[in-house]
């Protein structure tokens, strides 16, 4: 079968888990004892980011696959293309983060306090200060927007010329020659506006911290969550009796890739802690001694979940080729990774609201220690809850919905794509 159907049973099933994902959210927002919501705000944070990030992704992957000469992944290139048009959603689901900022509706960034540029203010902040020409309001809103914006027009417009090919063949590929053009243009674009997006987004929040590494190392996790989805999803859609074309050997170079991914994830994340550790640099060790010291259950289970477990399970060529074995490993690692962006944000945006908290009560001098020394369980910050839970089945939800309903609109193969010769004789040796 070349043509998806989006069943009643499937779309039920999406809409009950965004039925369940606005549950949580209320919940969380209505029945969370701070006054500035940060739970929910961080909840919706993180999923927004992920989402996103993991949308866009899988268009860099497909961009660069297609300027590569990559013929492997044509026969099922319209997940790639389905999941990319996410970014719009994305798009807006950031706007709400960038409202609610601009109406003071949350203090997810501590830079967002215009006393601590102020030199005359007892809370003038020199790190903050100095890097408010980046870190700030304006640069947030209009790269969001610009950047965001553009990425999912590239998107758009690789989906249609893609699509087109199919419906207008052209003896000259003229449609496909048009592709790499906006395909090589979303790649020097998108290489250096996702690093800007993702420093604004989740570096900031721990606006004393940075990494030259951090950009890379987000990167890589949307890589390895965005794969391992494709993945799930084309066992599950080859369970319904489509994409019989797709073979072991093309599961075999997508389990490579996650694979590969996670062992550079791994060196990254090694990166950052070891070598910033080693040099004693006080600025940089304080992101991981908060994580190390209050939060050790997340730090070990990330480094366990999203190196240990699929270094174990897929270092065998032969397990890329079973079905089974390979979405266990995608399901583990697409909420891994989902559970390594919950570590980079919630320690930071939970100090960031106590020291705010502390302030409108008059004692702000205490808060940043008080904070830092919290201790304990804080349901929704030191371990997700089942709020943090249903909140990520809830944009899973809505991701796969929007996903399914992009499948049903073309051919599941691109009829007239040049390579497609090449990705139905696809064979690893």
């Amino acid at each position: 079968m070349n043509q998806f159907t989006f069943e009643g049973s499937q779309k039920r099933l999406f809409l009950g888990m965004m039925v369940l994902g606005v549950i949580c959210m209320a919940s969380t927002f209505l029945f969370d004892d701070d006054a500035l919501h940060t739970r929910f705000w961080t909840n919706f944070l993180h999923n927004s980011v992920y989402f996103t990030g993991i949308a866009f992704v899988l268009l860099f992957f497909y961009a660069a696959s297609t300027l590569a000469y990559a013929g492997w992944f044509v026969n099922f290139k319209r997940v790639f293309e389905a999941y990319t048009q996410f970014l719009w959603v994305g798009l807006g689901l950031m706007l709400v983060i960038i409202a609610g900022m601009w109406m003071h509706a949350h203090h997810l960034y501590h830079w967002t306090d215009e006393s601590l540029l102020d030199p005359n203010s007892p809370n003038y902040d020199v790190v903050v200060a100095g890097k408010s020409g980046f870190i700030n309001k304006y640069w947030y809103t209009f790269g969001t927007i610009l950047f965001v914006g553009t990425w999912a027009f590239c998107a758009t417009k690789l989906r249609q010329l893609s699509v087109d090919e199919d419906n207008n063949p052209n003896p000259e590929y003229s449609q496909y020659v048009s592709f790499k053009k906006y395909a090589a243009f979303f790649m020097f674009f998108g290489a250096f506006t996702s690093a800007a997006m993702i420093w604004q987004w989740v570096m900031s929040i721990d606006v004393h911290w940075y990494s030259t590494m951090f950009a890379w190392y987000a990167t890589a996790s949307f890589l390895v969550a965005g794969l391992a989805l494709v993945i799930a999803t084309l066992i599950y859609l080859k369970s319904k009796g489509y994409y019989e074309s797709v073979l072991p050997d093309h599961f075999h170079d997508l389990g490579k890739y996650i694979f590969g991914f996670s062992i550079f994830w791994t060196y990254l994340w090694f990166d950052q802690f070891m070598l910033i550790w080693y040099v004693n640099n006080g600025e940089e060790t304080v992101y991981f001694q908060e994580r190390f010291n209050n939060y050790s259950f997340l730090f070990y289970a990330n480094i366990a979940i999203n190196f240990v477990l699929p270094f174990l399970i897929l270092m065998r060529n032969s397990v890329k080729r079973k079905a089974g074995i390979m979405m266990f490993a995608a399901i583990v690692l697409f909420f891994g990774h989902w559970l390594d962006f919950f570590q980079m944000i919630k320690p930071g945006a939970y100090i960031t609201a106590q020291e705010a908290l502390a302030h409108g009560a008059g004692h702000a001098g205490d808060a940043a220690h008080a904070a830092a020394e919290h201790g304990g369980i804080v349901m929704g910050f030191t371990i997700p809850g089942l709020l943090e839970l249903g909140t990520f089945i809830g944009f899973l939800g809505l991701f796969l919905y929007l996903g399914f309903n992009q499948l049903a609109k073309a051919s599941l193969e691109p009829k007239n794509d040049p390579y497609l010769g090449e990705a139905l004789h696809h064979e690893v040796i």
